[in-house]
């Protein structure tokens, strides 16, 4: 088994990505954070869960005992783990994280348990090794939950206590049955839907997509963003009894809660909209929300949209793993070519974005039509593709959106 375990240890950043690809494959939360922002966190959690076993194993070969190990084992953690998995809570629901202990053990179980099976081991010697990962899993996810509430109450006197709650009903930390969130019922009946919500200010300049506001030195853009949609949210905004608006800020995003959709075109905001949910479903169709933000984020819009009416785009930021497939069937043959793969990719790129009008695709990138004519070409030939098939268009298309949202694979 220390082989079984070591050659994990080896291949710790394979592992991790495999599990970063079934989180964000599973949980809409994951899949609306980039993954070079989870990375840290999931690599930790894999390597403790592996130290975990290879110290069962030590052990275990000093003191062998039957049943594994004793369910009232304390298991250490790294020094600030905690700290950072609280810092993960503010913007992944405390549910997603709990089940993503649940995800990446799975898969850490399964590629054990290959390494296991390819040196001949037996049932017998799995199935303790499977009760103590699952025993350390339990006792962690635990420890986290504790700490990400009490790290949620040291938050309040700073914030407010108004935003704090409404920001942990939104990210999933709100518990019903917990006494510290007894003002919870003073914010509105239990069955009263609200919308979530979460807003950008966009981008204005020429050429510029919605992508982020450019803050002026010194200035919050978080405060910034939340007053102005204060502002032109102010008609449909949700209020608590004594008539505050029901926002708070996420991430440097405006985020809060809306009584009813906006009627108007609202073209000083980008807004992602959830669908009307009590308050046990906030977290879910919030994480909705961002999807949609992050959606018409890319795409250049300005307005308020949920994730339905976005349609492909927002379904981009939803299923990155199909993404990634695509990625690897339509781009990456181009990575091989260097500058010159770049300048095909443009120029696929260039022409989907002028609506496949060669001329016009070429005036964007300032070549000869003949130039943009001979790199889609040769972009075909290398990729595969025939960009008259409406299917190949459309992947070529998906592909392009993701690596814009989601960013390169590590």
């Amino acid at each position: 088994m220390p082989e079984a375990v070591t050659a994990l240890h080896d291949r710790i950043g394979a592992l991790t990505d495999e599990v970063i690809a079934a989180l964000r494959g599973q949980l809409s939360s994951y899949a609306a954070q980039s993954p070079d922002r989870v990375r840290p966190g999931v690599m930790a959690a894999v390597r403790n869960g592996l130290t975990v076993v290879q110290r069962w194993s030590v052990e275990e070969h000093r003191a062998p005992r039957r049943g594994g190990r004793d369910p009232g084992h304390s298991y250490d953690l790294p020094a600030g783990y905690l700290d950072e998995v609280a810092a993960l809570a503010r913007v992944l629901p405390v549910e997603d994280i709990i089940s993503a202990y649940r995800i990446g053990s799975d898969v850490v179980w399964r590629r054990f348990g290959e390494e296991m099976a390819a040196r001949n081991a037996t049932a017998e010697e799995l199935l303790p090794i499977a009760e103590t990962l699952r025993a350390w899993t339990n006792a962690t996810t635990l420890r986290i939950v504790r700490s990400c509430h009490a790290a949620a109450r040291r938050e309040v006197p700073t914030e407010g206590r108004n935003a704090a709650l409404v920001r942990a009903l939104l990210l999933g930390e709100a518990r019903w049955d917990d006494p510290d969130n007894g003002d919870a019922d003073a914010v509105w009946d239990r069955s009263t839907l609200r919308l979530p919500f979460r807003a950008r200010l966009p981008l204005t300049g020429p050429g510029d997509s919605a992508r982020a506001v450019r803050p002026a030195p010194g200035a919050d853009p978080g405060k910034e963003a939340l007053s102005r949609a204060l502002d032109l949210l102010r008609p449909w905004l949700a209020r608590d009894a004594v008539g505050s608006p029901l926002a708070t800020t996420v991430d440097g995003d405006a985020a809060g809660l809306l009584a009813a959709r906006p009627s108007g075109l609202c073209h000083g905001l980008v807004v992602g909209l959830g669908a009307p949910a009590a308050r046990s479903a906030l977290a879910t169709e919030f994480a909705r929300a961002t999807q949609a933000l992050r959606a018409a984020v890319d795409s250049g819009f300005a307005g308020v949209f949920t994730r339905e009416e976005l349609g492909l785009r927002a379904t981009v930021v939803a299923m990155p793993a199909v993404g990634e497939q695509l990625v690897r069937l339509r781009l990456e043959p181009l990575a091989e070519r260097g500058e010159d793969g770049v300048q095909l990719e443009e120029a696929a790129a260039a022409y989907l974005r002028q609506g496949m009008r060669l001329e016009a695709a070429a005036r964007s990138l300032y070549v000869h039509p003949n130039t943009m004519r001979n790199r889609l070409r040769r972009f075909e030939e290398l990729t595969g593709t025939n960009l008259r098939d409406p299917a190949d268009l459309a992947e070529v298309w998906w592909a392009l959106a993701h690596r814009r949202i989601h960013g390169p694979a590590n």
